[in-house]
C-alpha cells in the first residue's frame, strides 16, 4: 500500500528528522563517496546547528543585523515571510553593500537591475521579480506578487509597473561608488581600445591609486538570503540580489527563481544560496538541498551533498581550475523544520549568520563559517 503524502511527511517528521544525525550520516557518506569531484571529507563530528531545535533565523553572512531582526519578528508573532523580507531590507537599503539594492553593481550598460524572490511555507506560495530597475527593495515587491496576485514571477518593465502600482517609489540606484567601479571596469576591458587600463593611466602627482579592495569589487556574484522558522513551526525564505556585476542587460540569476536561489517546504525546511547563480539554476540547487533533508540528511550534510553534485556537473573548461574543481564559489544554507541548521561552501570563505536566542552578544547573532568542500 502506497503511503500518501501527508502520512509520508508525518513519518519523516517523527522518524527521519528525529534520527537525522544517524540516517543523514550514511546518506551523506554515500553522496560524498560517489562524487567525481573528490571533495574533502566533512568532519565526522556533528556540525554546528545539528542539535538546535526550535525557532531560528539563518542568513548569508552579510545579513547583519537583518537576521537578528528576522528572529525578533518571528518571536513577536509576525508572519515568517514578513520577517525574512525585513531581514534582507537592511542590505537592500545600504548604499555601501554593492551586492544588492541601492548601490548594487550595475549591468554592462551601467544600469542597476535587481532580482528577488520570497516563499511562504504555510501556503506554499511564492513571489518573484527579476530585472527590475529603479526600485531598491525588490524583495518587498516580490512579497506583494505573492500576496496580491495569482502569479509567481513578474519581470522587467512589468515588474516596475507593478511596483509603482503597489506604491513603491522610483529612485536612481546607481551610487557614485558603484558608478566609479563600472567606469573602471569599462576602462579595463581591452588594452587595445581607447580607454587606458589602470597600468596605462598617467597618475597625477599625489593622485589616489586603485586599491586591491577596489579591484576586488570589480566582479561579484553578491547576494543576500534569509530563512526563518517561527515558534509555531511555520517557515519562509527570501533571496535578493543585484546579480552578476557587468552582466548582459536582462540577465537573470538564481535569486528570483524558486527552487534555485531559494526554496521553502513548510513540512521539511528551507534553503538558499549566494555565489554563481547559473550553477544553482542548472542544478535546481535550493530545491535539491530541501529534498536531501527530506531524505534524512542534516542541513549541513544536505548542503555538502548538493555541492558535490554541483562540482560533478561543472564540466565547462572555463569554469574549472587546474585540479578540475570549480573555479568559483557557492555558499548554501539550510534550515530544517525542527530548527536544525547548517551550511557549506565549495571553497573556504563562505559564512552564515544565525539568530536563535542563544548568542551571548548584543547583536543576538553568531557568524558561522561554512564548511568548505575543498581546503584550498
Amino acid at each position: 500500500m502506497r503511503m500518501n503524502s501527508l502520512h509520508r511527511r508525518e513519518f519523516l517528521t517523527l522518524t527521519g528528522l528525529a534520527g537525522a544525525g544517524m540516517a543523514g550520516s550514511g546518506l551523506a557518506a554515500l553522496a560524498l563517496g560517489s562524487t567525481k569531484a573528490r571533495a574533502a571529507s566533512l568532519p565526522s563530528a556533528p556540525a554546528e546547528g545539528d542539535a538546535h531545535r526550535g525557532p531560528c533565523a539563518i542568513a548569508s553572512g552579510n545579513c547583519d543585523p537583518g537576521v537578528a531582526k528576522a528572529y525578533e519578528m518571528v518571536m513577536s508573532g509576525f508572519d515568517p515571510a514578513d520577517a525574512v523580507v525585513a531581514a534582507v531590507k537592511f542590505n537592500e537599503d545600504d548604499p555601501n553593500d554593492q551586492s544588492v539594492g541601492l548601490g548594487g553593481l550595475p549591468n554592462e550598460e551601467g544600469i542597476v537591475e535587481l532580482d528577488a524572490s520570497v516563499m511562504h511555507g504555510p501556503t506554499h506560495k511564492a513571489g518573484s521579480v527579476a530585472s527590475i530597475r529603479n526600485i531598491k527593495n525588490p524583495a518587498a515587491v516580490a512579497l506583494e506578487v505573492l500576496r496580491k496576485t495569482d502569479h509567481v514571477m513578474i519581470v522587467g518593465e512589468g515588474a516596475l509597473k507593478f511596483a509603482l502600482r503597489m506604491g513603491f517609489k522610483e529612485e536612481n540606484l546607481l551610487t557614485e561608488k558603484s558608478r566609479q567601479a563600472w567606469v573602471q571596469w569599462r576602462a579595463n576591458l581591452n588594452k587595445d581600445d581607447k580607454w587606458l587600463d589602470d597600468d596605462q593611466q598617467i597618475q597625477p602627482v599625489g593622485g589616489k591609486k586603485v586599491s586591491a579592495i577596489e579591484k576586488s569589487l570589480m566582479f561579484t556574484w553578491g547576494t543576500v538570503h534569509c530563512s526563518a522558522l517561527t515558534p509555531a513551526g511555520d517557515m519562509a525564505a527570501c533571496t535578493s540580489t543585484s546579480g552578476l556585476s557587468w552582466k548582459i542587460p536582462g540577465r537573470i540569476g538564481d535569486s528570483p527563481i524558486v527552487g534555485a536561489g531559494m526554496y521553502c517546504d513548510n513540512n521539511v525546511g528551507c534553503a538558499g544560496a549566494t555565489g554563481r547563480g547559473e550553477s544553482m539554476i542548472v542544478n535546481c540547487g535550493s530545491y535539491a538541498i530541501v529534498q536531501n533533508m527530506e531524505r534524512g540528511m542534516t542541513p549541513s550534510e544536505a548542503c555538502a551533498a548538493f555541492l558535490n553534485k554541483l562540482c560533478d556537473h561543472t564540466k565547462e573548461k572555463h569554469l574549472r581550475d587546474a585540479k578540475g574543481r570549480p573555479n568559483f564559489n557557492v555558499s548554501v544554507y539550510a534550515l530544517r523544520k525542527d530548527g536544525a541548521y547548517g551550511g557549506a561552501c565549495i571553497h573556504p570563505g563562505g559564512s552564515y549568520a544565525v539568530a536563535d536566542g542563544t548568542a551571548a552578544n548584543a547583536k543576538n547573532l553568531r557568524i558561522v563559517a561554512c564548511t568548505p568542500l575543498f581546503n584550498d
